[in-house]
Formats: C-alpha cells, structure tokens, sequence
C-alpha cells in the first residue's frame, strides 16, 4: 500500500513500475519530518541495524555495522552507460544503456520483497535556489535514509519543488543481497537516472552524493553551462570584516576537510582573520549576471572519514559530532563511545566488526569508517550556505600530494593555464600505501573517479568558461607535501595553511606582486607571512623553489597523460601544455648560458 503519491504522474507511474519490478511489502512515501525520522531509528535499533552510542557524551547519535563487504566506493563496478562509448570517455566504465538496464534490473527483480520501499524527494542545495537541482530516490534501506535526511534537503518541501518543475534525477537503489558479485552502480546520464544494487554503503547507496551531485550533475552542468566539482567551499574573513570564498580541489588523503574547516593560528585569530565552512566536498558554480561564477554547497551534511580526525588534527569536526550523528563502522569503548585510530582518547573494546578488539584482526574502526552529520552543527558554518544565490568564488585552488618538485603555492597565468594545472594535478604514492615510492596518479581536478562524461570534453567545458565580459576566479595550486633530503615534511599545514589563503587574497585584491616563474607566480621574498612560523633559514625559498629540469620532465609527462584522452582534446589545452614548455626550455637554456658565462 503506498502511503499518498505525488501530484505529478510521471513521478507516480516510475514508483508504480519499480514497486512492480521489486515487490516490495509496503511503500512509504517520506516527508522528512522528525517524527518519521525517529520511527526509523526506532525501527533501526528494533532491527539491529543502529546501535544506540553513549546518551550522556553522544547524545541522539547511533552507530551502523556494514556487511565487511561492502565498506568503500566500488570504482570497477561503477559504470556511465551513454549510447556511445567515446561519451563516456577513457575515465570511466562504460556499458550500453540497454545491456546495462537489461543486466541490472534482473537483479532488481523480486529484491524488495518483505521490504518496505521507501520514496525519498530531496534537494541538492537550497531548496528555494535557482541553482538546486532535485531526486528522487527510491531504496529499501531504513540507513538510507536517515542519512539521506541529514546529507540532503529531503521530503515534503523538495517534493513540492519536484511537482512544479517535474524534473528530477531518477535514482533506485537496493541493498539486494549485498553479494559483491551481484553488485553494480549504473548511471545513465543522457536519462539523468542512476541505478544502484547490492551495496548499503556511503556513496554506492547515498545517491544524491557523489552519484547524482557529481557523476549526473557534471552531465547536466555541461549541458546547461555550469559545474558540479568535487571542491569544498571555505570563507575566508580579514580583519576588515570582508569575506572572500575560496573552492578547492583535492584527492583523498591531500587535508580536504582539514582546510574547510580551518582554525587560524593565534596570530591570525588575534589580528581578527575568521574562516567559514560553506561546504567540504561538493561544489556547484554557476556564472553570475555581473560575470563572477557564484557556488553553492549541494549537500546539507557531512559524510566524512573518521580515522585520523582529532583534538589536534580537526577540532571543529571533531565538535560537530558531539551529537545527532550517525557512525559507520567505528570501533566502540567500554562506555559505547565510538573510537577509531588517531582519535587519541580513550581504548577500543569493540571492533568495527562487532567483536571483541585484537590487533591480531587489524584496525579497530576500518580505514573508511564514516560520521554523518548535519552541516548546521560545525561551529565554523557559514548563514551562507543557505542563501538561494549562492556565495561569489574569487579563487580556485588545486593541489595534490607531491613530496619533490611542486612549490608550496603558484598561480596559474590566466584561466586556459589554470585549467591545464588543474588537468595535471595528482598524487605520488609512498611505500605504505603502494610498494612503490613516487608513482604518481594523476586524478584532473580530483574529478578522475567522478566526471560523468569524457574527460576531454570536460577540460573543453571548463575552457569555454573564459570568455568576454567573464570575471573568473584567480586559479591556484597548492603542495602541503612536499619534504625535504631527509624525507621530512618542510610545511606545518594545517592552521598554519591560512598564510597561503592569506597570499591568495592580497593576489586577488591586487596587493601582492608575486614572482614569474615559467610555470606561474609565486610568492615574492616578504609577501607570504612568516611571523611565528619555526621555518629553518633557507626552507621558504626550497618551499617556493621552481626546478626547471624537473618541470620540463613534468610537462613531458603531462603532454602523454592529454594524449590518452584522444582526438577529443580541446587544442587550446595542448597549446598551453607547449607554451608552458617553451617557458620552461627558454629558462633552461639562460640557465646554461648564465652557467657558462
């Protein structure tokens, strides 16, 4: 029996087909109210699948055991089924719409029985904002969502929004019987819908995240001339009161949260500079009437990584699950604390599995275990995020983990610059992680598991942004890793990071020279504050220190990397890969001559 319907039949009609095709028991259509939302919990803790956390240090919070199959994204199984392979591009799985329709809903079949289906309306991003854009998602995990109430502006209010615009984003997903052999992840941008089974986990099951605010808003931000980027949004505030919003891109493991969340250093704090969290993973920027590309934060939550948040590493996220969150696959103390490694207090009792803790098992919360967590509660968010038109960007910032060769801070020359930086971008591997020391993967715009279309098509995209009467954000680059000959990291980061948002800003407003350099501008002697900071004489100039020999390598590389996109490769981008190249060489050939002079 479905509790009440929708105003728009094509809405009703897809419920129909998909309560046919899975023969659920029972159809719940949600309308985010506390009151549904304390049933689920109720219905969760009933069933087992939430366990209740400590009431006094955690109150209102829960923790979820996943099967330990299913703990992470599941790239390989993850596919961007458009009618021509070549539109979905060398980044991604591919598979033909009808084979893929085909394949999965024979999964589809019959896995709802005895399951309530659940009907989620939600909003991506203010619900009264021009830049939002709406789901569906139709899931028979009670875990969904809960989480989809706090990562999204779900029921009532975005079902409304759904029936005056009657479109939406098409997402099914069901846990199935979570054999990882019958588990896939489709998405049908030209359909804007996305199909999910055999997964109850983070992103694979949480649709309106990285399937829908990524991989199928990437498509529809190509075609109705925006984009959907995998950036947090931080506010920076001088002591003039003024605010700056900075986007950033990074891979995992390069401090993403760590720098939307941002605490200034006491000589910071005390001269008046403040910062804002608008959002930690998803960006969504839309070009404004006055020229400027203006973004909103997508998502109403916090689906972050626990391990390694801390006291000292992120005392503001650390603050935000003080209560009313929900933890996935964290370790447990005596007292029904959730505990993983870094946390640095307390002692784990219980591991991510459920059994008593032994080392001789591994970690005890796993590596990806999650909080989710209403944005609301971070003591550094931003009013902002609410408002419908969204925040003005006045830089872009990209940045990898590179231990050798790229400087601290550079900025792009212009924006077809830029954009090659950020097509470049990557991480080097170490030897914990790899085996192999140094092998770097590049990830464009940290985009590389995301984009939802050819790669090449969108290094076009993101070029035809530059153009007449368009003031875009200064792009920049940013290296928090890189070490020195004896393996050590040269930048403090964290807090400390703000002198370089600091440089930014005085670039932006025209206060700061800065140095050319071949592959971009970085900062003149004096220009990046150094007042507090326990540098060793001579590590700044190693920080900001550009080695043409090795660049030119580097743009050698680069040129290889493009070439595997194709045909497809916007020309703009290859003619800048070259002038850089030829900057680089020039500077190398007055080096020699300066050498034999």
């Amino acid at each position: 029996m479905r509790s009440h319907g929708s105003s728009l039949e094509a809405l009703n009609r897809w419920v129909d087909e998909v309560a046919a095709l899975t023969e659920p028991a029972s159809v719940h259509w949600c309308d985010g109210s506390e009151a549904e939302y304390a049933e689920l919990v109720q219905t969760m803790l009933s069933s087992g699948d939430l366990l209740p956390l400590n009431a006094e240090s955690n109150p209102r919070s829960y923790l979820h055991r996943s099967h330990p199959s299913d703990v992470a994204r599941v790239e390989h199984l993850t596919f961007v089924c458009t009618p021509d392979e070549e539109d979905a591009g060398p980044n991604n799985h591919w598979m033909a719409p009808a084979d893929a329709h085909a394949k999965i809903d024979a999964l589809f079949a019959g896995a709802m029985r005895g399951r309530t289906m659940y009907v989620i309306p939600y909003c991506m991003g203010p619900i009264d904002s021009p830049l939002a854009r709406c789901g569906v998602e139709i899931t028979d995990s009670p875990y969904v969502v809960a989480n989809m109430r706090i990562m999204t502006r779900m029921g009532t209010p975005a079902l409304a929004r759904i029936e005056r615009e009657g479109q939406f984003v098409k997402g099914l997903h069901s846990t199935g019987d979570l054999d990882p052999e019958r588990r896939f992840i489709m998405h049908f941008p030209e359909e804007l819908s996305i199909k999910s089974i055999g997964s109850g986990y983070g992103g694979n099951a949480l649709l309106g995240k990285k399937c829908h605010a990524l991989r199928i808003a990437s498509y529809q931000a190509r075609r109705e001339g925006w984009l959907a980027e995998h950036m947090l949004i931080v506010g920076i505030q001088n002591p003039q009161g003024e605010k700056h919003y900075i986007a950033a891109a990074f891979p995992s493991a390069c401090g993403k949260t760590n720098l939307a969340m941002l605490i200034p250093t006491e000589g910071y704090r005390k001269a008046g500079w403040k910062v804002w969290t608008v959002g930690d993973d998803i960006c969504w920027m839309t070009p404004g009437k006055d020229g400027r590309l203006w973004a909103i934060n997508p998502e109403a939550g916090y689906f972050g990584v626990a391990p390694g948040t801390s006291a000292s590493t992120n005392p503001t996220a650390l603050e935000t699950l003080g209560h009313d969150a929900i933890f996935t696959n964290v370790a447990l103390t005596a007292d029904s604390r959730p505990w993983w490694e870094g946390l640095g207090e307390g002692e784990p009792v219980m591991d991510w599995q459920g059994r008593p803790y032994d080392t001789a098992n591994g970690p005890a919360a796993h590596p990806n275990s999650r909080f989710t967590v209403s944005a609301q509660q971070c003591p550094s968010w931003a009013p902002e995020s609410e408002e419908a038109a969204g925040v003005p960007i006045s830089a872009i910032v990209f940045g990898g983990r590179r231990p050798s060769l790229v400087p601290l801070v550079f900025e792009a020359k212009d924006w077809a610059h830029g954009v090659l930086v950020g097509a470049a971008m990557g991480s080097e591997t170490t030897a914990a992680a790899t085996g192999a020391v140094g092998v770097l993967r590049r990830d464009s715009m940290a985009m590389k598991p995301f984009c939802g279309y050819n790669f090449a098509d969108y290094f076009a995209h993101w070029l035809s942004f530059d153009k007449p009467g368009a003031k875009l954000p200064r792009i920049f680059h940013v290296n928090w890793f890189r070490k020195d000959a004896d393996g050590r990291f040269m930048w403090p980061g964290y807090g400390e990071n703000l002198r370089v948002l600091d440089w930014m800003i005085q670039r932006v407003e025209g206060l700061a020279k800065g140095v050319d350099t071949p592959i971009g501008t970085v900062p003149a002697k004096g220009e990046l504050r150094t007042d507090g900071l326990s540098l060793a004489p001579g590590k700044l100039e190693e920080l900001l220190h550009v080695d043409v020999e090795g660049w030119q390598e580097e743009l050698r590389a680069i040129g290889l990397y493009l070439d595997g996109f194709g045909e497809r490769m916007p020309e703009r981008l290859k003619a800048e890969r070259e002038r850089v190249s030829k900057a680089l060489d020039a500077a190398y050939a007055g080096k020699r001559a300066a050498h034999v002079a």
